[in-house]
C-alpha cells in the first residue's frame, strides 16, 4: 500500500479508488510514509481530508517524537538568541539582534521540519548547515560602523535570504519543482494567518501578566523583555509550524477567506489613497519619507498578490476573486510606476548611492513580475485560461528575488564600500 500512494502521488484518482478500496489501511500507511512526501500538494490535500474525517479526538496523530523536536528546536533558537547573557557581551554595540535574530528564528524553523519529517540525510543536512552557517560568519564578521548604508542594507535584506534558505529546506532543496514553490507560499499564508492570531494572544497574556505583577508591587517587565519576550518570539514560528502540521483544518478554511476578503479590502483603500494623493497635490519626488511609505506599501501590495493566489486557487474558481486580484495588480502597478520614476528623478538629481540602487533594483524587480502576474490575470479573466499559470508566474519569478538580496548583501560592500554619511 505505501509504494501504491508514492507511486501515485500525481494520479489523484488512482489515490481515491486505494482510499475506497481500504480506507483504514490507506489511513495507517499515509501517515507513515507522510514525513517523506509531505512536500507534494496532494498530500496536503490528503492529510487535510483524513484529518476531517477521522475521529475528532484532537491529538490522535501526535507521537512523543513530534513533542520531543518542538521542543528541541525551541530551547535551541531560545538559548542562541540569549548568547549575549551567556558570553556577557553588549547586544547592542554588536548589533547582535540586527545580524542574528530572523537568522536564528528561520534556523529553528528550518530544523524543526527537517527532524519533523525524519529526512536526515547526510547531504541534506550538509547543505542547509552550509546555508546558514556561511551568512550567519559573514553577517558577524562585518564591522561594527555606525551609518553604513551597506551594512544597515545588509542586515535588512539577510531575513529575505533566510526565508528563502527555509523555503528550499521545505521544499526538500528540489530547486526545480514549481508546484512545491507554489506549496510552499500557500504553507507560508497559512502560517502568516495562526502566528498573527499567536502574536495577538501571546501580547495580550504578556500585558495581563505584568499588568498582575505590578498589582503585587512586583516589577517583571525587564525580565519579561530580555528573556520572555525573545524566546517567544523565535520559539513562535516553530510553534505556528507544529500547529499548521498537526492541526491542518484550523487555518486551510480560514486563510482561504482572510486572502479572498482582505484583497478587496486593500484595493479599496489603494484607490482612495491614490485619489487623496492627487487630490491633496503630495508627490514622492522631493520627499524622501513619502517614497519610502510609497515602497513600502507597494511590498506590502505585492506580498498580498503573492501569497493571495495560490489561496483563490485553491477553491472553487470565482470570477469576482480573480477580478480582484487583476485590478490589484493594476493599482499596484501604477504604484510602482510612480515610484520608479520617483526613484530615477532622485538619481538624476543626487546620484547613485547603496540605498537608491538598492531600491531601484528592487522596484525593478517588482515590476517586472507585476507586469507578468497582471498580464496572466488579464488573460484569466478575459480570455478563460486557466489561473494555474498564475501560480506558475509567482513561482517562476521567487529565485530572482533571492539572487538579488544575495547580491545586495555580498557585493554591495565591495562595490559600494561602507558608505558612511
Amino acid at each position: 500500500m505505501k509504494e501504491k500512494i508514492k507511486n501515485n502521488l500525481d494520479k489523484p484518482g488512482e489515490l481515491e479508488q486505494l482510499y475506497r478500496r481500504d480506507k483504514k489501511g490507506f489511513e495507517k500507511n499515509f501517515y507513515e510514509i507522510l514525513p517523506e512526501i509531505e512536500g507534494h500538494s496532494l498530500a496536503g490535500f490528503w492529510k487535510a481530508r483524513l484529518e476531517e474525517e477521522r475521529p475528532k479526538d484532537l491529538f490522535a496523530g501526535l507521537r512523543g517524537y513530534d513533542i520531543f523536536v518542538l521542543i528541541g528546536s525551541c530551547l535551541l533558537a531560545s538559548l542562541l538568541i540569549s548568547l549575549p547573557d551567556w558570553f556577557g557581551f553588549d547586544r547592542n554595540t554588536t548589533h547582535f539582534y540586527e545580524r542574528n535574530a530572523f537568522l536564528i528564528g528561520f534556523m529553528g524553523l528550518s530544523l524543526y521540519i527537517l527532524l519533523s519529517r525524519k529526512q536526515l540525510k547526510g547531504s541534506m543536512l550538509l547543505i542547509t548547515g552550509l546555508a546558514f552557517l556561511i551568512p550567519a560568519v559573514y553577517i558577524n564578521l562585518l564591522p561594527v560602523i555606525t551609518g553604513s548604508h551597506t551594512q544597515t542594507l545588509a542586515y535588512l535584506h539577510l531575513p529575505i535570504l533566510m526565508w528563502g534558505v527555509f523555503g528550499l529546506v521545505y521544499m526538500n532543496w528540489d530547486l526545480r519543482d514549481k508546484e512545491k514553490r507554489i506549496d510552499f507560499l500557500k504553507y507560508n499564508g497559512e502560517m502568516g494567518v495562526l502566528g498573527a492570531v499567536l502574536v495577538l494572544a501571546g501580547a495580550a497574556l504578556a500585558g495581563i501578566t505584568i499588568s498582575l505583577f505590578t498589582v503585587i508591587d512586583i516589577h517583571i517587565e525587564e525580565f519579561f523583555g530580555q528573556y520572555v519576550a525573545l524566546w517567544a518570539a523565535v520559539s513562535a514560528p516553530i510553534i505556528t509550524a507544529f500547529i499548521v502540521r498537526f492541526f491542518p483544518a484550523i487555518t486551510q478554511k480560514v486563510a482561504p477567506i482572510i486572502a479572498r476578503v482582505f484583497s478587496p479590502l486593500v484595493l479599496i483603500t489603494l484607490v482612495v489613497y491614490l485619489f487623496t494623493i492627487v487630490v491633496t497635490g503630495k508627490n514622492p519626488y522631493n520627499d524622501r519619507e513619502f517614497l519610502m511609505v510609497f515602497n513600502l506599501m507597494l511590498i506590502g501590495v505585492m506580498g498580498l498578490i503573492v501569497f493571495s493566489v495560490p489561496e483563490t486557487a485553491s477553491g472553487s474558481r470565482q470570477r469576482f476573486n480573480e477580478m480582484t486580484l487583476f485590478l490589484l495588480s493594476v493599482v499596484a502597478l501604477l504604484i510602482n510606476l510612480v515610484a520608479l520614476s520617483a526613484i530615477v528623478y532622485r538619481l538624476g538629481e543626487f546620484g547613485f548611492t547603496p540605498n537608491r540602487t538598492a531600491v531601484l533594483g528592487a522596484n525593478l524587480l517588482i515590476f517586472i513580475h507585476l507586469a507578468w502576474i497582471a498580464l496572466d490575470l488579464f488573460r484569466v479573466n478575459f480570455r478563460s485560461k486557466p489561473f494555474d499559470k498564475v501560480q506558475q508566474t509567482i513561482a517562476s519569478f521567487l529565485p530572482v528575488y533571492l539572487l538579488w538580496m544575495l547580491i545586495v548583501i555580498f557585493l554591495f560592500p565591495l562595490i559600494f564600500g561602507w558608505w558612511v554619511v
